[in-house]
């Protein structure tokens, strides 16, 4: 095998038909993973043992999920109106927005110790865009985002959220064309994403270059934002590319859900295509694990990738 041919294993998940959506490295060194559809929270060893936890609110959509800096798991309900927590046994504590019909979306470890996430506005913009944080005593507070006028919307609907070492955050507005930035003040910052509209930008990371690196799932595009607004944008990168990390190996590793591929991206733009074993896949998040190893949710066949880069 060539020395630059990655090495593909799936694992499939209990629970039949569970739509596994993201997925995140856990303090415990396991991976952990949000189920969709059947509102679970699942557990990944490195060796592919998978253990599931029921969460108590019916019908709560799970979405995001990342590390706290407390020892557990937190994690999104996009129809729940929750942050939730899990810890390593499998406890979980939901936590409610204060505002009502909120839909939130992706969480990250900021850099005060809080958790970050995005909040779109809900059915018919029933409440506007916003960025919230949850502290791990579980007090949340929640920052408005303004309404980009390149919006074909009448809200904002932040989706991916990105924590940075010089002590910002970074975010992506599905529907806006624009790139944001919140300080943990709350003071937003809003980028025009240059050349696209429509662009449908959603996974969001800090690369190793310094940069801002993400998606638009609506184009195809893999783009880049320096943290003074300038975009760069890198055509025919994917079909449809979701969620994006940064690799142990110094580049930025992507899913391409319309695609059935993992994409790997140098920082000068260079793409680089590995279709997964298993047809229609849909592969969508993606995280790197404690085994130095890459680790992606296939919605499509029910389990969980592992590419070895």
């Amino acid at each position: 095998m060539d020395a630059g041919t990655p090495t593909f294993t799936e694992f499939r998940i209990p629970s039949a038909a569970c739509d596994p959506g993201r997925i995140a490295a856990g303090p415990d060194g396991n991976l952990w993973f949000t189920e969709y559809a059947t509102n679970k929270i699942g557990r990944i060893t490195p060796d592919g043992v998978i253990t599931e936890f029921p969460v108590p609110t019916p019908g709560s959509e799970l979405g995001g999920i990342t590390a706290g800096p407390d020892g557990n798991i937190w994690f999104t309900e996009l129809k729940g109106n929750n942050i939730g927590r899990i810890t390593p046994a499998g406890g979980i504590t939901e936590f409610p927005l204060p505002t009502a019909k909120m839909v939130p979306y992706a969480i990250v470890l900021g850099p005060d110790g809080n958790l970050w996430f995005t909040e779109s506005g809900g059915p018919n913009c029933a409440s506007g865009g916003a960025i919230g944080n949850i502290s791990t005593a579980g007090v949340i507070t929640e920052f408005p985002v303004p309404t980009s006028p390149l919006s074909h919307y009448s809200c904002s609907y932040p989706r991916g959220i990105a924590s940075t070492p010089s002590g910002d955050l970074w975010f992506t507005d599905y529907v806006g064309d624009v790139i944001g930035r919140i300080t943990t003040a709350g003071t937003v910052t809003q980028y025009r994403i240059a050349r696209t509209f429509q662009s449908g930008a959603e996974g969001i990371v800090a690369g190793p270059d310094g940069n801002l690196w993400f998606t638009e799932s609506e184009t195809g595009k893999i783009g880049l934002i320096t943290t003074a607004g300038s975009v760069t944008e890198f055509d025919h990168a994917a079909s449809q590319p979701s969620f994006i990390v940064a690799g142990p190996d110094g580049n930025l590793w992507f899913t391409d859900y319309g695609g059935n591929t993992l994409g790997r991206i140098t920082t000068s733009g260079v793409v680089t295509k590995f279709p997964t074993p298993t047809p229609n896949t849909a592969p969508l998040g993606i995280a790197v694990g404690s085994d130095g190893n890459i680790w992606f949710t296939e919605m499509g066949t029910n389990s969980i990738g592992r590419i070895v880069p």
